[in-house]
């Protein structure tokens, strides 16, 4: 049987890394768009044997480049996403809506087996959010360029290469007094990458097509006791203050002026909203590829980075504490 192509915009981040190794053990071949080839090429290619993997260097608005691609793809899987906006280009709507309609519209035009777009969660609830309606408007563009996709939501992804858990330890691991939004209270219902990637390697399997699957972890819990967790993770204690909008709102508009903030304005309206399953669309548990990975249990393999002591503070190497 021949080896199917796929195409895939977004392969150097932490879910396109783990998809790569994913594809080519399944004997996939895998076309990789990066706009730098040179500062993401070694960490792309060395995610699966050599021949497997080739790295493309274009621009998202290099249109007659990327439609060239499509060629001699099979399927088309965009990981793209932004949480921030930028300057030159990088905006929500770009990004989130323009792009992703392109390739939905570029598929139809090669008559692609499938296209697998990776969304958001709670995308309909958040009206007030230019993230989460970007990527709206995004779904919206892609299924009237190409009804056949099917569209992936995730709650937040968390893994060892992830910028949530590992944020969130750094500070906590520095400040004495940690902020609560909206009391703590939002709802989340975390996923691993690697639970995530089996999601989506499912679906390319099972040829899924034309639906709306939200990607969910098998616990819910509030952004307080995710907090809480992690504390535990990494033996420290720190006293939980619920901050009310107003001064939420002056600290995520002085976090914008950096260069990666640590909030923004638009992420703080986004934490308003749970982001947990709707009931209206089928999960990945409900089509068959669950997710077998617990919040607590992963994060306990790379937690001791914020731990004092480093990976002496592991049970493996506490001889002494496990005498006691």
């Amino acid at each position: 049987m021949k080896a199917k192509n796929c195409l895939i915009f977004g392969g150097s981040g932490q879910i396109g890394r783990n998809l790569l190794r994913k594809l080519t053990k399944n004997n996939y071949r895998v076309t990789v768009v990066t706009r730098n080839i040179h500062q993401k090429s070694y960490i792309i290619k060395t995610q699966a044997n050599a021949g497997y993997i080739e790295i493309i260097e274009a621009n998202i608005y290099d249109e007659e480049k990327i439609r060239n691609l499509f060629k001699k793809s099979d399927i088309c899987i965009n990981l793209i996403g932004i949480l921030f906006e930028k300057k030159k280009g990088n905006t929500f709507k770009n990004i989130h809506t323009t792009f992703p309609g392109l390739l939905a519209k570029l598929c139809k035009e090669y008559n692609l087996e499938q296209f697998i777009h990776l969304s958001a969660l709670g995308v309909n609830q958040a009206v007030d959010s230019n993230y989460a309606q970007s990527k709206l408007e995004g779904e919206k563009k892609i299924l009237k360029n190409f009804p056949l996709t099917t569209i992936l939501r995730p709650s937040v992804v968390y893994s060892v290469d992830d910028k949530f858990t590992t944020s969130f330890m750094t500070l906590l691991n520095r400040l004495p007094i940690f902020p609560l939004y909206y009391n703590g209270k939002t709802k989340f219902a975390p996923i691993h990458c690697s639970d995530l990637t089996d999601t989506i390697s499912y679906v390319i399997e099972k040829r899924i097509q034309s639906q709306i699957i939200e990607c969910i972890g098998p616990e819910e819990m509030s952004f307080k006791e995710i907090l809480i967790k992690l504390l535990k993770l990494i033996g420290k204690k720190r006293l939980l203050v619920p901050l009310p909008f107003v001064l939420a709102k002056f600290s995520a508009k002085i976090f914008e002026i950096l260069p990666n903030p640590l909030l923004t304005v638009d992420q703080l309206r986004l934490l308003k909203y749970d982001n947990v399953k709707s009931g209206k669309y089928k999960t990945n548990m409900e089509i068959g590829a669950p997710s077998v990975k617990l919040f607590e249990d992963e994060i306990e393999k790379y937690c001791y980075m914020w731990r004092d002591g480093g990976k002496f503070s592991t049970k493996k190497y506490n001889v002494e504490k496990d005498k006691n």
